[in-house]
């Protein structure tokens, strides 16, 4: 298991990222920024699973079914998405 040093950069690491939404807005035009906004929020969500879920420690298998999921997620979404336009 990770110590408490690695929690820590990754608690830190967290905490910048969401903070940093704001200074892509005030730096950025609106769809650069929506866009490094969604980039922050997939280092994020990386972050998250792989170590306070503990995906990263856990069978390979345990995370590509998890993978999979997403995946089915994201296609879902795709389809929404495109029968509203």
């Amino acid at each position: 298991m990770a110590g408490v040093k690695l929690y820590t950069a990754i608690y830190v690491a967290l905490l910048v990222l969401a903070t940093s939404k704001v200074v892509f807005f005030q730096v950025f035009d609106y769809w650069d920024a929506v866009m490094a906004t969604m980039g922050a929020a997939l280092v994020k969500t990386t972050l998250i699973v792989g170590y306070f879920q503990h995906l990263r420690f856990e069978p390979r298998s345990l995370t590509y079914l998890m993978g999979m999921g997403v995946f089915a997620v994201f296609l879902l979404t795709v389809a929404a998405a495109y029968s509203i336009f």
